[in-house]
């Protein structure tokens, strides 16, 4: 079993959990988003600013990459975009489509790899959405090539990440409120715990499998890619680290 194939089915466990990013906004958020009162999240708590998007958003062309869950799709499907939610887990694309169903919004739900967007032309979109999920993928340097390639030119990638600060201590005894410092980053899951500790705090919970990826990668990954960085902010994380550190993370990235 690949990764991916396990981090597919342990978002299957993550829903029936009713993890925070999977539970859809309600009937009253898309009726206020329809009047103009909206807003989304790229991190676990701070709104992304207004001013990150057109201040008309009529058919604007948006992917939410790896964005299932009924949450930031029909936000911005309620201010008439056009939107796109690109989801590798089938059940967290059924949350967007529920939320369609229900509240009238017209939402294209595609099941796929946000390494592998070949199901999409270049230059296809105006904007891409990505909160909170390259934590989830091996090579997050794909991620930007691929969002990169499928935004037209001046298009905008919205993206919401982890500090790779938070994996550098030893999983468990932070799980128990301890803090030691154990880990390199790069971190990753496969590599970094030992095969006892990855069936034991990852398989035995079916929890995904994650990657702490440098910053490097994440944000010098978006200019390598050919983006222009125009914004930025922290946010926390919900953690034992808040006290301490904001370690969420959003940037603002141009295709010139």
């Amino acid at each position: 079993m690949t990764y991916k194939t396990h981090n597919k089915k342990a978002w299957d466990h993550l829903i029936n959990q009713g993890n925070v990013w999977t539970k859809p906004v309600s009937k009253e958020e898309v009726e206020k988003a329809k009047r103009g009162e909206w807003s989304i999240v790229l991190t676990p708590k701070k709104k992304v600013p207004r001013d990150w998007f057109p201040k008309d958003m009529n058919n604007l062309e948006i992917l939410c990459l790896a964005s299932g869950g009924g949450q930031q799709g029909p936000i911005l499907a309620a201010t008439n975009a056009s939107v796109t939610v690109l989801d590798y887990n089938e059940h967290q694309l059924e949350q967007d489509r529920l939320v369609a169903k229900r509240d009238g919004l017209t939402i294209k739900t595609v099941q796929g790899d946000m390494c592998h967007l070949d199901m999409f032309e270049d230059a296809s979109f105006d904007l891409i959405v990505h909160p909170w999920s390259n934590v989830f993928v091996e090579h997050v340097q794909e991620v930007w090539k691929e969002a990169y390639r499928v935004l037209k030119p001046n298009g905008e990638l919205l993206s919401g990440f982890g500090n790779p600060l938070e994996f550098i201590f030893d999983l468990e005894k932070m799980n128990e409120g301890k803090l030691e410092v154990r880990h390199r980053i790069p971190y990753s899951d496969l590599t970094s715990l030992t095969e006892e500790e990855r069936k034991r705090l990852i398989y035995d919970q079916n929890e995904p499998i994650c990657f702490g990826h440098s910053l490097e990668d994440q944000i010098g990954g978006q200019i390598k890619a050919g983006f222009v960085i125009t914004g930025f902010y922290e946010d926390v994380n919900g953690g034992i680290l808040d006290p301490y550190i904001k370690t969420g993370i959003a940037t603002r990235a141009k295709k010139m």
